[in-house]
Protein backbone atom coordinates (compact mmCIF):
# COMPACT_ATOMS: atom_id res chain seq x y z
CA UNK A 1 0.00 0.00 0.00
CA UNK A 2 1.07 3.36 -0.62
CA UNK A 3 0.66 6.50 0.93
CA UNK A 4 -1.78 7.16 -1.42
CA UNK A 5 -3.82 4.59 -0.94
CA UNK A 6 -7.05 5.30 1.56
CA UNK A 7 -10.43 4.34 2.33
CA UNK A 8 -12.84 5.39 0.31
CA UNK A 9 -15.85 7.77 1.31
CA UNK A 10 -18.08 5.47 0.49
CA UNK A 11 -17.01 3.05 3.05
CA UNK A 12 -18.23 4.58 6.18
CA UNK A 13 -21.01 3.96 8.38
CA UNK A 14 -20.78 1.91 11.40
CA UNK A 15 -17.46 0.52 9.94
CA UNK A 16 -15.56 -1.61 12.44
CA UNK A 17 -11.84 -1.70 13.26
CA UNK A 18 -10.02 -3.43 10.43
CA UNK A 19 -6.97 -4.18 12.70
CA UNK A 20 -6.43 -7.00 14.78
CA UNK A 21 -6.25 -5.72 18.38
CA UNK A 22 -3.64 -8.97 19.27
CA UNK A 23 -1.46 -8.65 15.58
CA UNK A 24 -0.72 -11.10 13.26
CA UNK A 25 2.15 -13.29 15.09
CA UNK A 26 5.77 -13.23 13.21
CA UNK A 27 7.06 -17.08 13.61
CA UNK A 28 10.24 -18.70 12.20
CA UNK A 29 11.11 -21.62 11.83
CA UNK A 30 14.01 -23.37 14.01
CA UNK A 31 15.10 -26.96 14.14
CA UNK A 32 11.20 -28.02 12.84
CA UNK A 33 9.46 -25.76 15.55
CA UNK A 34 7.23 -22.22 15.16
CA UNK A 35 9.27 -19.93 17.08
CA UNK A 36 7.42 -16.21 17.68
CA UNK A 37 9.77 -13.67 16.32
CA UNK A 38 9.79 -10.12 17.76
CA UNK A 39 7.36 -7.90 16.35
CA UNK A 40 8.64 -4.21 14.80
CA UNK A 41 8.82 -1.47 16.73
CA UNK A 42 6.34 0.71 16.51
CA UNK A 43 7.77 4.55 16.83
CA UNK A 44 4.83 7.20 17.01
CA UNK A 45 6.12 10.84 15.41
CA UNK A 46 4.09 13.90 16.81
CA UNK A 47 5.29 17.15 15.55
CA UNK A 48 6.06 18.72 18.57
CA UNK A 49 4.59 21.74 20.12
CA UNK A 50 5.61 24.40 22.83
CA UNK A 51 2.37 23.62 24.74
CA UNK A 52 2.82 21.28 27.56
CA UNK A 53 -0.07 19.18 27.15
CA UNK A 54 0.98 17.86 23.44
CA UNK A 55 3.33 15.70 24.95
CA UNK A 56 1.38 14.16 27.65
CA UNK A 57 -1.94 13.50 25.49
CA UNK A 58 0.92 12.34 23.06
CA UNK A 59 1.67 9.84 25.75
CA UNK A 60 -1.29 8.70 26.73
CA UNK A 61 -2.26 7.82 23.01
CA UNK A 62 0.98 5.27 23.23
CA UNK A 63 -0.36 4.23 26.35
CA UNK A 64 -3.46 3.31 24.45
CA UNK A 65 -1.56 1.61 21.84
CA UNK A 66 0.27 -0.80 24.43
CA UNK A 67 -2.56 -1.47 26.09
CA UNK A 68 -4.39 -2.80 22.85
CA UNK A 69 -0.78 -4.24 21.33
CA UNK A 70 0.98 -6.11 24.52
CA UNK A 71 4.45 -7.68 23.64
CA UNK A 72 5.07 -4.32 20.68
CA UNK A 73 8.01 -2.16 21.95
CA UNK A 74 5.92 1.36 21.26
CA UNK A 75 7.92 4.75 21.68
CA UNK A 76 7.55 8.29 21.00
CA UNK A 77 9.04 10.92 18.86
CA UNK A 78 8.67 14.29 17.31
CA UNK A 79 9.85 16.27 14.46
CA UNK A 80 10.75 19.35 16.21
CA UNK A 81 10.18 21.25 19.24
CA UNK A 82 10.27 18.82 21.31
CA UNK A 83 12.50 15.44 22.93
CA UNK A 84 13.03 13.30 21.48
CA UNK A 85 13.52 13.70 18.14
CA UNK A 86 12.40 10.84 15.83
CA UNK A 87 16.68 10.56 15.04
CA UNK A 88 16.91 9.80 18.67
CA UNK A 89 14.58 7.53 19.11
CA UNK A 90 16.14 5.71 15.85
CA UNK A 91 19.12 5.49 17.06
CA UNK A 92 18.07 3.69 20.36
CA UNK A 93 16.37 0.70 18.36
CA UNK A 94 17.63 -2.50 16.74
CA UNK A 95 16.01 -4.54 14.18
CA UNK A 96 12.97 -3.40 12.52
CA UNK A 97 10.58 -0.91 12.66
CA UNK A 98 7.37 1.14 11.67
CA UNK A 99 7.32 4.45 11.73
CA UNK A 100 4.15 6.27 12.13
CA UNK A 101 3.46 9.30 11.84
CA UNK A 102 0.42 10.58 13.87
CA UNK A 103 -0.42 13.66 11.57
CA UNK A 104 -3.24 13.51 9.75
CA UNK A 105 -2.89 14.06 6.17
CA UNK A 106 0.41 13.48 3.67
CA UNK A 107 2.43 16.59 3.64
CA UNK A 108 6.52 17.32 3.91
CA UNK A 109 7.19 15.79 7.05
CA UNK A 110 5.08 12.36 5.91
CA UNK A 111 6.46 12.40 2.56
CA UNK A 112 10.15 13.60 3.11
CA UNK A 113 11.80 13.91 6.49
CA UNK A 114 10.32 11.09 7.78
CA UNK A 115 11.62 8.84 5.35
CA UNK A 116 14.89 10.72 5.41
CA UNK A 117 15.06 10.40 9.23
CA UNK A 118 14.71 6.93 8.71
CA UNK A 119 17.17 6.79 5.90
CA UNK A 120 19.87 7.95 8.46
CA UNK A 121 19.31 4.69 10.86
CA UNK A 122 21.45 2.85 8.61
CA UNK A 123 21.32 0.06 11.11
CA UNK A 124 17.55 -0.29 10.93
CA UNK A 125 15.21 -2.33 9.03
CA UNK A 126 12.22 -0.10 8.82
CA UNK A 127 9.34 1.45 7.00
CA UNK A 128 7.06 4.52 7.29
CA UNK A 129 3.75 4.24 7.66
CA UNK A 130 1.01 6.62 5.62
CA UNK A 131 -0.60 9.22 7.24
CA UNK A 132 -3.41 8.58 9.88
CA UNK A 133 -6.33 10.14 7.52
CA UNK A 134 -8.71 10.03 6.06
CA UNK A 135 -9.66 6.73 7.35
CA UNK A 136 -13.44 6.22 9.08
CA UNK A 137 -11.56 5.72 12.49
CA UNK A 138 -10.38 9.44 12.19
CA UNK A 139 -14.03 10.11 11.20
CA UNK A 140 -15.07 8.19 14.26
CA UNK A 141 -12.68 9.81 16.72
CA UNK A 142 -13.73 13.00 15.39
CA UNK A 143 -17.08 12.55 15.21
CA UNK A 144 -17.36 11.03 19.33
CA UNK A 145 -15.65 14.19 20.15
CA UNK A 146 -18.57 16.67 18.50
CA UNK A 147 -20.59 14.41 20.02
CA UNK A 148 -18.67 15.24 23.44
CA UNK A 149 -18.37 18.71 22.88
CA UNK A 150 -22.74 19.57 22.75
CA UNK A 151 -22.97 18.40 19.43
CA UNK A 152 -26.92 17.68 18.85
CA UNK A 153 -29.62 17.06 15.86
CA UNK A 154 -30.09 21.06 16.37
CA UNK A 155 -26.31 21.20 14.63
CA UNK A 156 -26.53 22.60 11.15
CA UNK A 157 -22.90 22.56 9.46
CA UNK A 158 -19.07 21.91 11.02
CA UNK A 159 -15.62 23.34 10.10
CA UNK A 160 -13.49 20.80 10.63
CA UNK A 161 -10.22 22.50 11.29
CA UNK A 162 -6.64 21.14 10.06
CA UNK A 163 -3.03 22.46 10.56
CA UNK A 164 -2.91 23.40 6.80
CA UNK A 165 -0.02 22.46 4.35
CA UNK A 166 1.45 23.92 0.16
CA UNK A 167 1.19 19.88 -0.54
CA UNK A 168 -1.85 19.59 -2.25
CA UNK A 169 -2.11 16.01 -1.33
CA UNK A 170 -2.67 17.31 2.08
CA UNK A 171 -5.14 19.61 1.42
CA UNK A 172 -7.57 16.32 -0.95
CA UNK A 173 -6.98 13.85 2.54
CA UNK A 174 -8.80 17.05 4.77
CA UNK A 175 -11.17 17.31 2.02
CA UNK A 176 -12.32 13.19 2.13
CA UNK A 177 -12.02 12.73 5.94
CA UNK A 178 -14.73 16.18 5.80
CA UNK A 179 -16.55 14.12 3.84
CA UNK A 180 -16.41 10.58 5.89
CA UNK A 181 -17.55 13.05 8.85
CA UNK A 182 -20.22 14.40 7.07
CA UNK A 183 -21.56 10.95 6.23
CA UNK A 184 -21.21 9.94 9.81
CA UNK A 185 -23.58 13.10 10.99
CA UNK A 186 -26.05 12.18 8.28
CA UNK A 187 -24.88 14.40 5.66
CA UNK A 188 -25.14 17.31 7.95
CA UNK A 189 -22.27 19.93 5.43
CA UNK A 190 -18.28 20.02 6.83
CA UNK A 191 -16.37 22.55 5.38
CA UNK A 192 -12.27 21.90 5.67
CA UNK A 193 -10.68 25.07 6.83
CA UNK A 194 -6.97 25.70 7.97
CA UNK A 195 -4.96 26.89 10.34
CA UNK A 196 -2.00 27.99 8.28
CA UNK A 197 -0.61 27.47 4.52
CA UNK A 198 -3.78 26.78 2.82
CA UNK A 199 -7.36 28.34 2.61
CA UNK A 200 -9.79 28.84 3.39
CA UNK A 201 -8.82 30.10 6.79
CA UNK A 202 -11.49 28.84 9.90
CA UNK A 203 -13.31 32.66 10.44
CA UNK A 204 -13.72 32.49 6.04
CA UNK A 205 -15.14 29.01 6.32
CA UNK A 206 -17.71 29.90 9.48
CA UNK A 207 -18.46 32.95 7.24
CA UNK A 208 -19.04 31.56 4.17
CA UNK A 209 -21.30 28.41 6.01
CA UNK A 210 -23.10 31.82 7.97
CA UNK A 211 -23.81 33.17 4.10
CA UNK A 212 -25.75 30.08 3.16
CA UNK A 213 -28.16 30.97 6.38
CA UNK A 214 -26.59 28.50 8.69
CA UNK A 215 -25.97 29.65 12.24
CA UNK A 216 -25.44 26.62 14.45
CA UNK A 217 -21.86 25.80 13.00
CA UNK A 218 -19.73 23.80 15.10
CA UNK A 219 -15.63 23.83 14.71
CA UNK A 220 -14.66 20.15 14.53
CA UNK A 221 -10.61 20.42 15.98
CA UNK A 222 -8.76 18.02 13.06
CA UNK A 223 -5.58 18.10 15.69
CA UNK A 224 -3.66 15.31 17.47
CA UNK A 225 -2.57 17.23 20.41
CA UNK A 226 -3.15 20.55 21.77
CA UNK A 227 -1.37 23.70 20.36
CA UNK A 228 -1.40 26.86 19.29
CA UNK A 229 -3.32 26.01 15.88
CA UNK A 230 -6.08 24.03 17.85
CA UNK A 231 -6.41 27.06 20.14
CA UNK A 232 -6.68 29.38 17.19
CA UNK A 233 -9.03 27.76 15.42
CA UNK A 234 -11.27 27.07 18.75
CA UNK A 235 -11.61 31.10 19.20
CA UNK A 236 -13.00 31.14 15.71
CA UNK A 237 -16.27 28.50 16.81
CA UNK A 238 -18.82 30.50 16.33
CA UNK A 239 -20.87 27.66 18.88
CA UNK A 240 -18.97 24.44 20.01
CA UNK A 241 -15.73 23.47 19.69
CA UNK A 242 -14.34 20.00 20.22
CA UNK A 243 -11.28 18.87 21.66
CA UNK A 244 -8.36 17.93 19.90
CA UNK A 245 -8.40 13.98 18.65
CA UNK A 246 -5.56 13.23 21.58
CA UNK A 247 -5.84 9.15 23.42
CA UNK A 248 -9.68 8.46 21.97
CA UNK A 249 -9.40 5.10 21.37
CA UNK A 250 -10.30 5.13 18.03
CA UNK A 251 -7.20 6.94 17.27
CA UNK A 252 -5.21 4.19 18.98
CA UNK A 253 -6.67 1.87 17.09
CA UNK A 254 -5.88 4.06 13.95
CA UNK A 255 -2.39 4.08 15.01
CA UNK A 256 -2.29 0.06 15.11
CA UNK A 257 -4.06 -0.30 11.75
CA UNK A 258 -1.38 1.96 10.04
CA UNK A 259 1.65 0.29 11.65
CA UNK A 260 -0.34 -3.38 10.53
CA UNK A 261 -0.09 -1.85 6.93
CA UNK A 262 3.36 -0.87 6.92
CA UNK A 263 4.58 -3.96 9.01
CA UNK A 264 3.11 -5.75 6.19
CA UNK A 265 5.28 -4.00 3.13
CA UNK A 266 8.38 -4.47 5.59
CA UNK A 267 7.58 -8.48 5.36
CA UNK A 268 7.57 -7.93 1.88
CA UNK A 269 10.73 -6.37 1.50
CA UNK A 270 9.83 -2.96 1.16
CA UNK A 271 12.51 -0.40 0.76
CA UNK A 272 14.25 1.69 4.12
CA UNK A 273 12.05 5.03 4.35
CA UNK A 274 9.48 4.13 1.79
CA UNK A 275 5.79 5.27 3.01
CA UNK A 276 3.66 2.25 3.39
Amino acid sequence: MTSGDRTDVTDVGDATSPYDPRGERDRTRRGGTAVARRPPALVAVGHGSRDPRAARVLSELAAGVRALRPGTDVRVGYVELNRPLVGEVLAELTGEVVVVPLLLGRGHHVKHDLPQALVGAAHLRGVVAGALGPHPLLARALHERLLAAGWTSAGQAVVLAAAGSRDPESARDTERTAALLSARLGGVPVLPAYASAADPTVPRAVAALAGRGLRRIAVASCFTAPGRFAAQCADAAPWIVSAPLGAHEAMAELVLCRYDEARATLRAGAAVGAPA
